[in-house]
């Protein structure tokens, strides 16, 4: 038999699937639809079950061109999904009867090498569509996810689309690679290939609140939070194409309903945007003027994307490589 430690230990609950490994511990929900729990090193990095994201705060130059008004159904569909389907894979292989009583049928744990769930939702839009997420599991702890939105003819046009991770704590900063600055697919000029370092959760502060810290066209991620005076870090890397992605101290509907800074609330969690698709901001006039067809998103076509999650390597010391430089020969690699 393999060696165990690149084994995975899988436990097939009533409400939930355990995947466990050396230094991970994961859930997986088949009632929220999604990995409910993702502890590595006895740290926990989720809040609440990651769910897709059709919205971003609105700007100037969206309320100038009245998109809101023509997509505000996404700001529903944004907060309510209803899961419809979960599927598994083991080691290639489907598995069946998972769902209680049928899971009486495992032992207290099942080895494999890789395993993976498919959970598929449907949107709170009309027309109605569905998105799947997948997510595959290998003996690392690497989760490479895949993500598919189905186009659906008659759905006005998306301000975002991705998946929303948002974690237990306000994080200390983080690392990526990728275009510096503010970028979005209109505002990508300016940006300067590289690796960059972030300090804190800044929110760009505008007279009003409103979409900020968009980062276009990243390869890697790593967020960095603190427990008792140790900094661990979390990954997001790229895996065919690069993603766009926000980490604030704020959700999309916070941001949106404040009218100015003072009435944010006080920081208390990490919101992580994985993004496949964003929408350009425009600003040719702010009076009317709508975004550049190249940088709008139809809700009538197919969007997929995908990246993976990782613990982050350790140093000979123990501690996690979280100043690790992103642009460093070798440095994609990763050991939990």
């Amino acid at each position: 038999m393999e060696h165990t430690d690149s084994m995975l230990r899988v436990v097939y609950g009533d409400v939930v699937a355990g995947v466990h490994g050396n230094g991970f511990d994961y859930l997986f929900s088949y009632q929220t639809g999604g990995l409910e729990s993702l502890v590595i090193r006895g740290r926990e990095w989720l809040y609440r079950t990651p769910g897709p994201v059709f919205w971003r705060a609105v700007t100037d130059n969206d309320r100038g061109n009245h998109f809101p008004f023509r997509s505000a159904m996404w700001m529903g569909a944004d907060q309510f999904t209803e899961k419809e389907k979960v599927e598994i894979w083991q080691d290639g292989q489907p598995v069946e009867d998972f769902l209680a009583p049928g899971n009486s049928r495992f032992e207290k744990e099942v080895i494999c090498k890789e395993i993976c769930f498919r959970f598929t939702c449907r949107t709170a839009t009309v027309p109605q569509t569905r998105v799947r997420v997948s997510y595959t599991v290998d003996g690392s702890g690497r989760i490479r996810t895949e993500v598919h939105y189905e186009g659906k003819e008659g759905l006005p046009q998306l301000p975002v689309f991705g998946l929303r991770f948002v974690m237990p704590s306000v994080a200390s900063g983080y690392v990526y690679k990728g275009l510096s600055g503010e970028t979005y697919p209109d505002r990508m000029a300016g940006g300067v290939k590289g690796c960059h370092e972030i300090q804190g959760l800044p929110v760009t502060p505008y007279l009003v609140p409103q979409d900020c810290g968009m980062h276009m066209e990243t390869e890697e991620l790593s967020v960095i939070r603190e427990w008792n005076g140790e900094k661990m870090a979390l990954r997001f890397t790229m895996e065919e194409a690069p993603f766009a992605f926000t980490c604030l101290p704020y959700t999309a509907l916070e941001l949106e309903q404040a009218t100015h800074q003072e009435e944010l609330p006080p920081p208390r969690r990490t919101v992580v945007c994985i993004l496949g698709a964003v929408r350009g901001v425009g600003g040719i006039d702010s009076w009317g003027s709508d975004v550049e067809p190249e940088a709008q998103i139809s809700g009538e076509k197919d969007i997929t994307y995908s990246f993976s999650i990782s613990p982050v390597k350790r140093d000979d010391d123990g501690r996690d490589q979280v100043g690790h430089n992103p642009c460093a020969e070798g440095a994609d690699q990763d050991d939990p």
